[in-house]
């Protein structure tokens, strides 16, 4: 009877905490019902910052818990529905066997953040200014960064960009990614690409991988990579099928341009931003990804 009490207790807890629907913050995200779920795995114990689904907090919560210090790191269109949703929500994911993180983005009325821009959309999570220093990179300082994501097996990508992973500078000169990985539809067969973008034309190395996106999909993939964030850096990177360990990219670049004029810091996003130029080519869409690690190397 010692267990009994505390279940009732978080039982009514959550209870209460669906009642309540105002901000994006108070949204409880649904959880896939399975009969005898299996406890969610803890993540692989490394160093730095690690974001994982449980299954059990408020997602929104949760990924500000982890990332957003003082503030709101999430980049959603909720405020396109009426009535609001969530777009991040957490599932239970027959493959890996524990809760993930599922973005969702929908052809229509989504769109990015309820800003005047129509030709595009957004739901990225992020690291900035509020977030801890440990989640920012600094001149000279060499940060790794590693995640799971999934693509669906009818995955459809735009022509124009579906970006699902970007490094950006967070002040000065931080229009332009400095590295993006974009799903794009090729008439040759769909691509992975990684796209370099330094501060001046002569310094952008632009498409530094492309890689057929069919040996993405349906299935989850692990990421590692390592930045050296310098106007000289070093870019790393590392894909791997979780399925069978096939190596899907391997990729070093030495002497690439890592940092921008009058930047301090520098940060990730993840998620999916899209084009809408090509509507007639996306369509709804849902990404997994977990276990977000932020690791400062030196």
């Amino acid at each position: 009877m010692k267990t009994t009490i505390p279940v009732l207790v978080m039982l009514l807890i959550s209870s209460l905490s669906c009642s309540k629907k105002t901000s994006k913050e108070d949204y409880v995200s649904p959880i896939v019902k399975v009969e005898n779920p299996i406890v969610p795995v803890e993540p692989e114990k490394t160093s730095g910052v690690t974001l994982s689904a449980d299954g059990l907090t408020n997602t929104y919560t949760l990924i500000n818990k982890y990332f957003g210090g003082t503030g709101d790191v999430i980049e959603t269109p909720d405020c396109a529905h009426s009535p609001g949703a969530p777009h991040i929500t957490q599932i239970y994911d027959e493959l890996l066997k524990k809760y993930v993180f599922a973005f969702q983005i929908h052809v229509s009325p989504d769109n990015d953040r309820c800003l005047p821009a129509t030709d595009r959309q957004r739901n990225e999570i992020k690291t900035y200014d509020k977030s801890p220093d440990s989640l920012l990179a600094s001149l000279n300082e060499t940060v790794r960064y590693s995640w799971k994501f999934k693509l669906d097996k009818d995955f459809k990508p735009s022509p124009n960009f579906t970006h699902i992973h970007q490094i950006k500078a967070l002040d000065g000169d931080d229009d332009l990614p400095l590295i993006t990985f974009t799903a794009r539809y090729k008439s040759s067969g769909n691509k992975l690409e990684v796209i370099h973008t330094g501060g001046t034309g002569t310094t952008s190395l632009k498409y530094i991988a492309s890689v057929p996106l069919s040996d993405f999909m349906g299935e989850w993939v692990e990421v590692k990579e390592e930045v050296s964030f310098s106007f000289d850096g070093k870019y790393q990177v590392l894909i791997k099928r979780i399925s069978d360990g096939k190596t899907l990219l391997d990729l070093t670049v030495n002497n690439i341009d890592l940092w921008r004029d009058a930047t301090t810091l520098c940060r990730p996003k993840w998620g999916i931003y899209r084009s809408l130029l090509s509507p007639e080519y996306i369509r709804d869409e849902q990404i997994r990804f977990n276990d977000f690690n932020i690791t400062e190397i030196k």
